[in-house]
């Protein structure tokens, strides 16, 4: 993998969004269909689930708890156990009479998604990452109001293709909302504001840190699977063409408050280290443990973000801003230096929920005939988690360009849980390891 001259954040996006709209621009012109509009306290907003795991579960309930007028019509999931789960913990939560699922509109499978969007007027998305474009690209194609969980895409062709649906929705006024939850968090907000606002002048250094024990433990052996395909999706967060590695998946929340400080604006190049020191066995797929990586931002601004999955050590998720005049503790809440500020708790819970805060947002939106496309800022979030992966992999330096252009498709050779074994890809190597 050459390094390319430097890519300009600038030239990068406009070269990408020429290209979307352009192919976007005579679809908008043909539409004959008008988009989903509620009225204030009128109709029912169909809702379907695709993806019925915990993150799922949970934001069916809390979109249920959003607007009373919503229903769950139609779920979906590639495996019937946890479809079952979910939708038996949902008629037994607080939302359970707008639950309406039957049998007959609970589907599994990998065309399950195709089957619960093509009933509904609003999709939650929340399956394993590596499907979440090809779930929004279909989403937007039927006119479909999406919430797409984080993050958007595990490689360049995905995240491409996500790109291209953000562009279409904006066409055809479909929204598009994120689940980078930590946007949603009205301290976190304020404290953001502040910096937007100068009071700790000029931005001079990011730093954001999740280091934590990891997540849950493989679910499945082998041998209590079917096949090969069927071991891997159940275990999908060890391999790296389902949830793009633990920086993608999940420390991107950390790099998502560095492009938010550096308002979504693209770093210039990024390099690093990463790999698997402390998870070695064969169980844990083929993804890293640890990564350390610096963003370049153009005037001399530097990002540094670290994350880790190592059980014994000790937890940190931290984000700081620091600028000319002071710092900002974007986790305390708070700002030091010349000019102190601390965001004052108002006591009201229900406000401090940033799961529910993304949902109220989306469906107050829609009840106005609104729509929010948040779409494209957390492509470029997830952009940079691809790029940190990248250069970890292998050892070079990377450009947002090198990721956009990238072909390097990490999709298996078919979706289907045949006998034929599906390969573990190799554990990456920095200097042997080339993505095209």
């Amino acid at each position: 993998m050459t390094e390319r001259p430097c890519a300009n954040e600038a030239s990068s996006r406009r070269r990408f969004l020429k290209e979307t709209t352009a192919a976007t621009a005579g679809a908008a012109a043909l539409a004959s269909w008008a988009p989903m509009v509620h009225a204030a306290g009128s109709d029912t907003i169909k809702v379907g689930l695709v993806g019925s795991g915990g993150r799922g579960t949970g934001a069916a309930e809390q979109a249920l708890t959003a607007d009373k007028g919503t229903r769950l019509v139609a779920i979906g999931d590639l495996f019937g156990d946890r479809l079952a789960e979910s939708l038996s913990a949902l008629k037994g939560s607080r939302v359970g009479p707008q639950v309406t699922v039957d049998d007959a509109h609970s589907y599994t499978g990998f065309d399950a998604y195709k089957q619960v969007i093509d009933q509904v007027d609003v999709v939650i998305l929340a399956t394993t990452p590596h499907f979440r474009p090809m779930h929004t690209a279909y989403a937007v194609e039927k006119g479909v109001h999406a919430f797409v969980e984080k993050p958007m895409a595990v490689d360049g062709p995905g995240l491409r293709k996500f790109l291209k649906a953000v562009q279409d929705a904006k066409a055809k006024d479909v929204s598009i909302v994120n689940g980078f939850c930590w946007r949603y968090f009205p301290p976190r907000r304020a404290t953001m504001q502040q910096v937007f606002d100068g009071r700790i002048g000029e931005i001079r250094t990011i730093e954001t840190v999740y280091n934590s024990q990891g997540v849950w433990e493989p679910r499945k052996t082998r041998e209590e699977c079917g096949s090969d395909m069927e071991y891997q999706l159940r275990n999908w967060y060890y391999y790296n063409w389902l949830s793009g590695d633990h920086i993608v998946e999940q420390a991107i929340h950390g790099l998502d408050t560095m492009a938010w400080a550096m308002g979504d604006k693209l770093p210039e190049r990024c390099f690093g280290v990463g790999g698997r020191q402390s998870r070695t066995d064969a169980k844990y797929g083929n993804i890293y443990d640890h990564f350390s990586l610096v963003y370049e931002y153009p005037n001399d601004v530097r990002g540094y973000h670290q994350c880790r999955h190592w059980v014994n050590t000790a937890n940190r998720v931290k984000d700081y801003v620091f600028g000319s005049e002071g710092t900002a503790d974007v986790f305390g809440n708070s700002i030091s230096g010349k000019d102190k500020w601390r965001y004052r708790d108002t006591g009201d819970a229900k406000k401090y929920d940033m799961y529910q805060v993304e949902h109220d947002e989306m469906y107050a939106a829609l009840r106005a005939g609104k729509v929010i496309n948040n779409g494209e800022q957390a492509a470029y979030s997830t952009l940079l988690g691809i790029m940190g992966r990248t250069a970890a992999y292998t050892g070079e330096i990377v450009t947002p360009d090198q990721i956009l252009d990238s072909t390097e498709d990490l999709s298996p050779p078919a979706y289907a849980f045949g006998p034929d074994p599906l390969p573990v890809a190799p554990i990456p190597v920095p200097g042997f390891t080339n993505p095209a």
